[in-house]
């Protein structure tokens, strides 16, 4: 399996519901489009008077995370379950798809871009922290990941992390989840191997140079969904990773809104219809989070 298969593979699979056009504004496929709200009012929100002076949404996203954020190339199409958590938020704040732009924003660069009011909130894999509420706010979680183990379909001697004793494994260079099985000791030194991306790691597993790929288990899901008859996940998470939508640090009343919006999503079944479509593609289920309201 070559490393692009990893990516293409998403569309070709029709992991997620397609969002085709071009780039940064696509246009719903309607297999599960959300309309825009009529006359949606947000009072006190500087962000949402921006967003409406604008005519459209800017929204902070990552574009190289199949499952969860991912842009094919030669579409300009935005895909994942945290692209449809974002344009359901847009749809409840009145703005359709053909009213929405992307801006792919890498991690190190959000808090920056939201601060700056380059986007006007952030959806990609967002952990919510104490340091980072020190420069933004987050509405959410809408989704709580954990480190998890992706393996072969017909692995059985890998079944939790305290089976990782004499097996490889791989994960990013420099990435929290490999420290942690460094530091834990979960696999000897010299069966751990660092790769620049995750699709190097899943295509060393596909191939049996290592028996292990480790992250947030979102990220593993949606390599598990794209490759169902050749990956799984195996055991319990072993750490605990709440993924927020960043905004505004005083941006009380749109933090208050998308909340809201994130709930009704948990109450009426929609949250539960994306993930099934997106992450769920993997077999691994999932449970809806408790909205932390500040």
């Amino acid at each position: 399996m070559k490393i692009r298969t990893l990516a293409v593979g998403l569309m070709a699979g029709a992991l997620v519901l397609t969002a085709c056009g071009k780039e940064g504004s696509p246009t719903d496929s309607g297999q599960q489009a959300q309309t825009a709200e009529q006359n949606v009012t947000v009072a006190g929100s500087p962000t949402f008077d921006k967003m409406k002076a604008a005519g459209k949404a800017i929204i902070g996203v990552k574009e190289d995370q199949p499952g969860l954020g991912y842009k094919d190339p030669t579409t300009n199409t935005y895909t994942g379950f945290d692209i449809e958590i974002a344009k359901l938020v847009a749809a409840k704040l009145g703005f359709g798809a053909d009213k929405v732009e992307y801006k792919p924003v890498p991690s190190a660069g959000r808090e920056q871009a939201i601060s700056n009011g380059d986007v006007n909130y952030y959806v990609g894999t967002y952990t919510i922290n104490d340091k980072r509420k020190q420069q933004i706010s987050f509405a959410g979680p809408y989704f709580v990941a954990g480190q998890g183990l992706l393996v072969k379909k017909d692995n059985t001697d890998i079944t939790s992390k305290e089976t990782l004793k004499g097996k490889k494994v791989c994960s990013v260079t420099g990435s929290t989840p490999i420290q942690n099985v460094r530091e834990k000791g979960y696999t000897e030194p010299e069966n751990i191997v660092e790769l620049q991306n995750y699709s190097q790691c899943v295509t060393q597993l596909d191939t049996g140079q290592v028996q292990a790929v480790t992250t947030d288990d979102a990220i593993l899901k949606g390599y598990a969904a794209q490759e169902q008859e050749k990956f799984k996940l195996v055991g319990e998470p072993f750490s605990k990773e709440p993924y927020g939508i960043g905004l505004p640090k005083d941006d009380k009343a749109l933090r208050d809104k998308v909340n809201d919006i994130l709930q009704a999503s948990f109450d009426d079944g929609t949250w539960q219809k994306i993930y099934d479509n997106t992450l769920g593609k993997s077999g691994s289920p999932a449970q809806k989070p408790a909205l932390e309201r500040y």
